[in-house]
């Protein structure tokens, strides 16, 4: 399934799911982040996903990052919260979401790094590299924010 972001586009579609989303910002011993390239738009981005009813938040980050990497992970803190309504996702099957997205930090406590049907590529990046590869700016703004090394979470 094919996916387009939009982000405060005057011609984005209009939504009709508000999903409930949970990333991560995994990071290894030498300070790299761990990314994945998706299959449905080509850009790199942090694993995640949306939250099913049987999830907590922090859980479905955990189970996010499970299903796309294969790494086990547990939750050390929180980046932010993502709510901007200018931030549109649109589906081929029709579906054109707002997404409220809760980003996480975590480590590693286990699993095996593996490709999901749901990337092209998985690896871990150093921070001075996150700027060369093709990124929809609001992962790069959690991404920021993350680096920043905020003494608060961000809200917004």
């Amino acid at each position: 399934m094919a996916r387009t972001e939009y982000y405060a586009d005057p011609d984005a579609p209009t939504p009709n799911s508000l999903v409930v989303a949970a990333s991560a910002v995994v990071t290894d011993g030498q300070g790299r982040i761990l990314l994945q390239r998706r299959r449905d738009n080509g850009l790199w981005a942090l694993p995640g996903g949306g939250m099913e009813l049987a999830d907590s938040l922090p859980g479905a980050a955990v189970r996010e990052v499970r299903e796309e990497t294969g790494l086990d992970v547990e939750i050390t803190g929180l980046v932010g919260t993502y709510t901007d309504p200018r931030h549109v996702i649109a589906y081929s099957d029709g579906e054109v979401r707002r997404q409220f997205n809760v980003c996480f930090t975590a480590r590693v406590v286990g699993g095996r790094l593996a490709s999901s049907d749901e990337s092209t590529g998985i690896r871990f990046v150093a921070p001075d590299e996150l700027d060369g590869l093709p990124m929809h700016h609001t992962q790069r703004l959690r991404l920021r924010h993350f680096l920043e090394a905020r003494e608060r979470p961000y809200l917004g």
